[in-house]
């Protein structure tokens, strides 16, 4: 009891001091004072908030038969799920990345979403796209010549949209199937693409002002378009859902949703 008296005399003379230390500060000095200590406890409050509310999302998006489903379940559980199945509705779930499952310690999971390819469907991909840390655009590298115009405007759409420039979602190019003899390679798929969003730019530069405030234009102006030209970083991968060759695609969502 002695102590807990002691203690109260010491901490009220504290106190005492403390009161006859802050009066004897001109009010000016005082105010700003206060002004600075409470802007930086905001300002630490905030860095925390949006350390902790960093999304986790990554989108698996691209044209119906392109095998997106097929990388998700590889991701998920590692089985290739053979017979790909169409979707009316996203394909979500929320889980540690297959390869990560025997790591020690904490690893933080994806919540990936395999947006249905269906273009009476793509409205889905809209509801997605403001809260992604990553899209995975996955492209049929097999058949792809017969697709290169729906896939390269289905692309074109997604650099373009408002929340994916804005946020700087970074965009990576998976030509899939690449463990077939006669698939294209990346490079091909990468410079065909451009030739064919480039074609795009051309055709839909007369933009109504309607979309122009929800739209971005692609590329720079006079010259000939490149992924490198985007405000977003976009990288080209090669995979195969089919047999399980995925650590590019793996790669890049962990870059972006750390472990």
């Amino acid at each position: 009891m002695d102590n807990l008296e002691d203690m109260k005399i010491v901490a009220e003379q504290w106190s005492k001091q403390g009161i006859e230390f802050v009066q004897k500060i001109p009010q000016p000095q005082l105010y700003a004072a206060i002004a600075v200590l409470l802007l930086a406890t905001i300002w630490l409050f905030a860095i925390r908030f949006f350390r902790r509310t960093k999304s986790n999302t990554v989108l698996l998006s691209g044209l119906s038969g392109s095998g997106k489903t097929m990388l998700f379940y590889q991701l998920r559980d590692g089985s290739s799920h053979q017979g790909a199945v169409t979707s009316m509705e996203p394909n979500e779930g929320t889980f540690v990345l297959h390869n990560e499952n025997t790591k020690k310690g904490k690893v933080k999971p994806v919540h990936l979403v395999d947006v249905p390819g269906h273009s009476r469907l793509r409205s889905k991909l809209e509801e997605y796209l403001p809260r992604a840390a990553a899209v995975v655009f996955v492209v049929d590298a097999l058949e792809f010549l017969p697709n290169i115009r729906a896939a390269s405007e289905y692309l074109y759409d997604i650099l373009t949209n408002a929340s994916v420039v804005k946020n700087k979602v970074p965009v990576l190019l998976c030509c899939n199937k690449t463990d077939k003899v006669t698939a294209h390679t990346k490079e091909f798929i990468r410079k065909q693409m451009e030739k064919e969003i480039e074609k795009l730019r051309a055709s839909r530069s007369a933009i109504s002002t309607a979309d122009v405030t929800n739209d971005f234009t692609l590329g720079i102006e006079g010259e000939v378009f490149s992924f490198s030209h985007c405000q977003n970083k976009v990288t080209v991968a090669e995979a195969s859902g089919l047999t399980g060759e995925i650590d590019q695609v793996q790669g890049f969502i962990r870059e972006h949703v750390k472990p």
